[in-house]
């Protein structure tokens, strides 16, 4: 969850992950994104110590994935585990049940309300299109009409 939360990875993201992909010395995650896209991103210090916690009570396993089942057949999570986990979690939380996309529009609006813009929010979440990124941002309109860039040849 803190993957999604904190670095708004894709579930098929957070399930192609490897033990490889994590860098600890330059502090580093690479993500296998959509498109066969691989990108580094920073790997914060919340997020670095959720992965050691989880490896720490995982059982030692040849397969190179991050995240495996925990019942046999014991291999690699699908991304429709990632949205379980997800919906479980909030159950124990006593929070309404939300998805792990949900979990990235909550990111982009954070983001937004932090004075952050439409260009940066869409490098966060590796968006190809600033209208994708827009969609995901629409929540905090308000904050979005502060961000936003005045219209070319236009005043404000």
């Amino acid at each position: 969850m803190t993957l999604i939360a904190r670095l708004g990875l894709r579930s098929i993201e957070v399930a192609r992950l490897q033990l490889d992909d994590v860098d600890w010395r330059a502090g580093e995650l690479v993500v296998r994104g959509k498109g066969h896209r691989h990108d580094r991103l920073p790997l914060p210090a919340q997020v670095g110590e959720a992965l050691v916690a989880y490896l720490r009570g995982r059982s030692p396993d040849r397969d190179r994935h991050l995240f495996l089942t925990c019942r046999a057949p014991r291999g690699p999570i699908r991304a429709d585990l990632v949205g379980d986990v997800v919906e479980r979690a909030c159950a124990r939380a006593g929070l309404a049940p939300v998805g792990p996309h949900r979990l990235r529009h909550a990111l982009a609006g954070e983001l937004l309300r932090r004075g952050a813009g439409l260009v940066a929010i869409s490098q966060v979440l590796r968006h190809q299109d600033l209208a994708t990124t827009a969609l995901h941002a629409k929540v905090d309109l308000d904050t979005l009409r502060h961000v936003a860039q005045p219209w070319p040849g236009t005043g404000r």
